[in-house]
């Protein structure tokens, strides 16, 4: 490695500032991008990505009050976040998720307001 010699006037922060790219920072990334990003991404196997299709779909067919409500599996755990607009609302949810068949435990993270 060669060593700075008092010519040589150039600090590191100089050489990165000239030979790196900066990042393009035009285009911001999703919501949804950043909090995968954040929690890291993991592969459902195929039994999760079933249990995740049936907790969706008791959550569709209690109507629109609960679309704010994201589903996520790991095993037989399901995860949920979100908000719902009403404590009648949120009782909703926990009783049509804990009623899907494979469902084992509910981490219910879903908030009022």
């Amino acid at each position: 490695m060669a060593s700075n010699t008092a010519g040589d006037s150039r600090s590191y922060e100089d050489i990165v500032r000239k030979t790196v790219v900066d990042p393009d920072s035009s285009e911001r990334p999703t919501r949804v991008q950043e909090r995968e990003a954040r929690e890291g991404f993991r592969a459902l196997d195929n039994d999760e990505r079933v249990l995740q299709q049936r907790v969706q779909e008791a959550l569709a067919a209690a109507g629109p009050e609960l679309a704010g409500v994201s589903v996520e599996v790991a095993r037989d755990v399901v995860s949920l976040r979100g908000r719902v607009a009403t404590a009648g609302a949120l009782r909703t949810l926990e009783d049509k998720v804990s009623r899907v068949a494979g469902v084992d435990t509910v981490h219910n993270q879903v908030v009022i307001g």
